[in-house]
């Protein structure tokens, strides 16, 4: 008897779904936005959101920053709804000054650069090929090689 009722008591658990629950999200997003009417027409669509915790908008940088239990997929096509065009943030601090910056977006905010991904080269020679870039950098030949070489 006492193997039956616990057999029911774990077998009844397994008839239900167990739904996965959605994580803490932090989305940024870039929207246009002109007025106080597009601010609050974004802000109003966001906040509706099933999970939404709380949704900051910097129009300034067009900027808005909702974070919940939400994806940032659906973020995205429900602020796409409101009519405004919106991406995902593209832009990352830019904090390195001893490497080169990558390519100058004049509309990137003070201190942010446009986020591009790297392509990693596909020969199976990668080493060789740093290296040869690496002793033709400072070489004779090169118009644009160190001068106190």
């Amino acid at each position: 008897m006492g193997a039956a009722l616990s057999e029911m008591v774990v077998g009844s658990d397994m008839g239900r779904r167990s739904r996965k629950r959605k994580e803490f999200h932090t989305v940024e997003l870039k929207v246009r936005m002109d007025c106080d009417g597009c601010e609050l027409k974004v802000k109003n669509t966001l906040a509706r959101m099933r999970g939404v915790q709380s949704v900051e908008i910097n129009r300034k940088q067009q900027k808005v920053t909702v974070h919940g239990f939400v994806e940032p997929q659906r973020v995205l096509r429900r602020a796409k709804s409101t009519g405004k065009r919106a991406e995902l943030w593209p832009y990352v601090p830019y904090t390195n000054p001893y490497m080169a910056p990558p390519p100058y977006d004049k509309r990137a905010p003070a201190g942010h650069v446009r986020r591009v991904d790297v392509v990693v080269p596909a020969s199976g020679d990668g080493a060789a090929s740093q290296e040869e870039r690496l002793v033709t950098l400072f070489s004779d030949d090169n118009p644009n090689g160190c001068a106190v070489m």
